[in-house]
């Protein structure tokens, strides 16, 4: 079972902003406009809690969503994202991403090997949610696409940052 206390302290700050890139990877790939961001943004958070109410997920992340619960966690976990992303062009934003979400594959993998496919699914599951959440291409909420082409190159992109494609 892995916890915070396996990781450095830069390391727990990769792995608490790990949920909340996956949803970002999906989200830069196709906005949504201000109502399917929310709808994405909510669906984010509502993984971190069906991740902290399932019986089976994985220890770990539900380490991570009891540190992301925290004030502190949750300043942490943005502030290394915003510390990284800033300055930068959504295209650039978006390579960080992925790129930083592989790196958080490779933490995981190299402290929590047993939990690692775990934890790893789960991200991939957070940026499923997160695309499923809001149709796109549609008008008012009609018509469009549940899952975009931009969001399902996305979700291979997390897969195989993560290394589960």
């Amino acid at each position: 079972m892995a916890t915070k206390a396996d990781f450095t302290a830069d390391e727990w700050k990769t792995i608490l902003a790990s949920p909340m890139l996956a949803g970002m990877a999906v989200t830069l790939a196709d906005p949504s406009g201000l109502w399917g961001m929310l709808k994405e943004g909510i669906a984010s958070g509502q993984a971190l809690l069906d991740a902290k109410n399932d019986a089976g997920a994985s220890e770990l992340a539900k380490s991570s969503v009891a540190g992301i619960e925290t004030s502190e966690g949750r300043s942490e976990a943005r502030e290394g994202v915003r510390a990284q992303l800033t300055g930068k062009t959504p295209q650039e934003v978006k390579q960080l991403v992925v790129e930083m979400l592989a790196r958080d594959g490779q933490i995981v993998d190299a402290k929590a090997p047993n939990e690692a496919p775990a934890f790893k699914a789960w991200l991939s599951t957070v940026a499923q949610k997160v695309a499923e959440a809001s149709s796109e291409g549609g008008f008012l909420g009609f018509g469009g696409v549940q899952v975009s082409d931009a969001e399902k190159a996305s979700l291979a992109d997390v897969a195989r940052a993560l290394g589960t494609a």
